[in-house]
């Protein structure tokens, strides 16, 4: 079962520990403005209340419902942060444009890009349609290629460019070929992007969460493989939304300069 641009919507409440709740009363990212696509998602609208926890502002994106991205700007200002939700195809160049320049129009800036914008795909390889490969690629691999290169032109020095992939790209499942074939080309994008905007302080990089405990996860999963992935982690459960949490705030802050081109898996050891 696949699901629009923006996954599913959660709620977007967060569950993290104490010290990243202390983190986020500091406000770190207070003068940021962050764009975050898939904001009405799953795991968007999580990162987006949590940006809007640490003190920056926040572009929601949506695909279709602007509904459910109006309730993730409730959530994000209900933090003391400024959120407006924007509207766009990812797998449209022009729509992609745009959408940069909303954000532009509307803050006069941007310092972060988180990129969640995804569909999920779970298919024998010989079952899948030129139509279905098609749509993966699109708004996986080309929506973050041209959101990379939209971000690139406009974002200010020393801004934070999150990309997020799949634990997928680094195990052997079986039926998922196309979406974590799309995945991956991001991760290679990620690299390259880091080379060329280094020099400017902007850092690149993707987050690879393991099967997470969100909306996104669980129409195409039955209990048995949910059970056997839990297996697998350290754990014995999912990846939590709390469990990227620090990573994002990390990875968003200024102290995490050194840090690009880099891949990074959160699945508590399920796969490297």
């Amino acid at each position: 079962m696949a699901q629009n641009q923006s996954g599913q919507q959660t709620g977007a409440s967060l569950d993290v520990a104490d010290d990243v709740q202390e983190l986020m009363s500091n406000r770190p990212l207070e003068g940021d403005v962050a764009l975050v696509t898939g904001g009405s998602g799953a795991m968007g609208s999580n990162m987006a209340v949590a940006l809007g926890a640490l003190g920056a502002d926040v572009a929601v994106h949506y695909h279709s419902s602007k509904a459910d991205a109006t309730a993730v700007v409730d959530a994000v200002e209900g933090y003391d942060s400024t959120a407006v939700p924007v509207q766009a195809d990812v797998t449209d160049v022009a729509d992609v444009e745009e959408m940069y320049q909303q954000v532009i129009d509307e803050f006069g800036r941007l310092d972060i890009l988180i990129n969640t914008a995804g569909v999920m795909l779970k298919k024998p390889l010989e079952e899948v349609s030129e139509d279905e490969y098609d749509r993966m690629f699109d708004i996986h691999t080309k929506g973050t290629f041209f959101n990379f290169r939209e971000a690139a032109r406009c974002m200010n020095d020393d801004g934070r460019i999150l990309n997020f992939s799949t634990t997928l790209t680094g195990v052997m499942t079986g039926q998922y070929s196309v979406y974590a074939g799309a995945k991956a080309a991001t991760e290679q994008f990620t690299k390259m992007l880091a080379k060329e905007v280094g020099n400017r302080g902007i850092t690149v990089n993707t987050v690879a969460p393991g099967p997470a405990d969100t909306s996104f996860y669980y129409p195409d999963e039955t209990e048995e493989s949910t059970e056997r992935y839990k297996s697998m982690s350290i754990g014995n459960r999912l990846t939590e939304v709390g469990d990227v949490v620090p990573l994002l705030a990390f990875l968003s802050s200024e102290e995490a300069g050194w840090i690009t081109g880099q891949t990074i898996r959160i699945n508590g050891g399920l796969a490297d």
